[in-house]
């Protein structure tokens, strides 16, 4: 598999220096800024001399590079050097000998004293297929780059691109409306973050549900195949608004990335908590279910930092276990020595229900919380029906509950179902 592949070849501080460059480029920086974090990253991690970010000017169609030693108002056309080439394709280019390959342009190594060996240019495409930019590396410190090197270049790029248009808008929407259009930006790049759609795993069902109780909420989930299985992600963060949100998307990058790079569910949390301690303030932290199911097996695994409860519906019994957490919330304190993870053997017809705190702690006007009970009696009356009914009952009981009082909290679920006949 691709992440496992080059993913041997890292190490402990290798993967420490990837996460810590997700968790910054998701960080809110000013467009300089960010660039020149990018270009340090890419330096870093590919173990190379020089890197510079070439931003994309559609209404000129030219490529200008924004962030580079030694060179400065450089402008080419969509198509004219290896830049050009590289965003005109949209493809990666590594080239070994640049002094051999045509298309190079050796005006600028003229101007800076530079003398470029070996080259590997990539472009910045985000979310919703833009261009926005080139990623250009130059001279790999005892050789050239190869085909490892070109997969972790372009886990690099497809975080500079998102981080690179990120940056923009913010700036662009700033300003014309200052407070409001941070929150509906932050709700965007939140949402954004949540799957598009769900899964197809032969045997399950799944469904996922995000109601933030403002335009940004603290909680996220995802339900995603990766090499390592299917990834069952509940995460809340402390408190309301933009900072968490902020908060549970880092912490959401971190962990993507890092199975990303071929780590398993005991790396990826331990590493998670490690860098959200060095960005979190002491006040907040992050609660989160992290769980990979292996489809082979039906063996699903998870550790929880602060989150639960966990509840596996058994099929054969008709009823609910609960589950608590393995380790305190994320970002709160080194791990030293975890729990062991949670070991789950989904038998035909079992569920996994996770829940954030908006369903357990909804309260009524009489303060009466809707509780772990009501939960598990609305999973066993609907334990033949699809996820997402389920979600829509527990939703309309929950709303029910709180008879017209507005939601207070963000509400998240998760909802994982082996099929009866599986």
């Amino acid at each position: 598999m691709t992440a496992t592949r080059h993913a041997s070849r890292l190490s402990i501080t290798d993967m420490d220096a990837i996460l810590g460059v997700t968790r910054a480029l998701a960080a809110p920086f000013d467009l300089r800024a960010m660039l020149e974090e990018v270009t340090r990253a890419a330096c870093l991690v590919l173990r190379a001399e020089r890197a510079s970010v070439w931003l994309h000017d559609p209404h000129a169609r030219q490529l200008y590079v924004a962030v580079a030693r030694d060179v400065e108002q450089v402008r080419v056309d969509m198509g004219v050097g290896l830049v050009g080439a590289c965003a005109r394709d949209r493809a990666p280019i590594n080239v070994p000998d640049c002094y051999a390959d045509p298309r190079f342009n050796r005006e600028v190594d003229a101007r800076t004293g530079f003398h470029t060996r070996c080259s590997l240019t990539l472009p910045l495409v985000d979310h919703d297929g833009a261009l926005v930019g080139v990623l250009q590396v130059l001279n790999r410190i005892g050789g050239t780059f190869d085909v490892d090197d070109e997969l972790l270049a372009e886990s690099l790029a497809a975080q500079c691109a998102v981080a690179l248009s990120r940056v923009r808008a913010v700036e662009e929407h700033i300003a014309t409306e200052r407070l409001r259009g941070e929150m509906e930006l932050a709700s965007r790049m939140q949402r954004s973050t949540l799957p598009a759609s769900m899964p197809t795993l032969p045997g399950y069902e799944m469904h996922g549900v995000f109601l933030p109780a403002s335009l940004t909420g603290g909680d996220t989930f995802d339900l995603a195949l990766i090499d390592q299985g299917l990834l069952v992600l509940l995460a809340d963060a402390t408190g309301h608004g933009i900072a968490p949100a902020l908060s549970v998307t880092q912490m959401h990058a971190m962990l993507r990335m890092a199975f990303r790079m071929g780590a398993d569910l005991e790396t990826a949390f331990r590493h998670v908590n490690d860098q959200l301690l060095t960005v979190l303030p002491d006040s907040r932290f992050v609660t989160a279910c992290i769980a990979l199911l292996d489809p082979s097996t039906h063996r699903l695994r998870m550790l929880s930092g602060g989150q639960g409860p966990l509840l596996h519906y058994r099929a054969a019994d008709r009823r609910c276990e609960a589950h608590r957490a393995t380790w305190l919330p994320l970002g709160t304190m080194p791990i030293a020595a975890a729990r062991p993870a949670i070991e789950i053997d989904m038998a035909p017809g079992d569920w996994l229900v996770l829940l954030s705190d908006g369903v357990y702690e909804c309260e009524a006007p009489d303060g009466t919380m809707f509780g772990r009970q009501r939960v598990e009696q609305r999973v066993a009356a609907a334990a033949l029906q699809s996820p997402s009914d389920l979600a829509m009952h527990l939703l309309s009981e929950v709303e029910a509950h709180r008879a017209g009082m507005a939601q207070d909290d963000d509400i998240t679920m998760v909802l994982l179902k082996r099929s009866e006949t599986c």
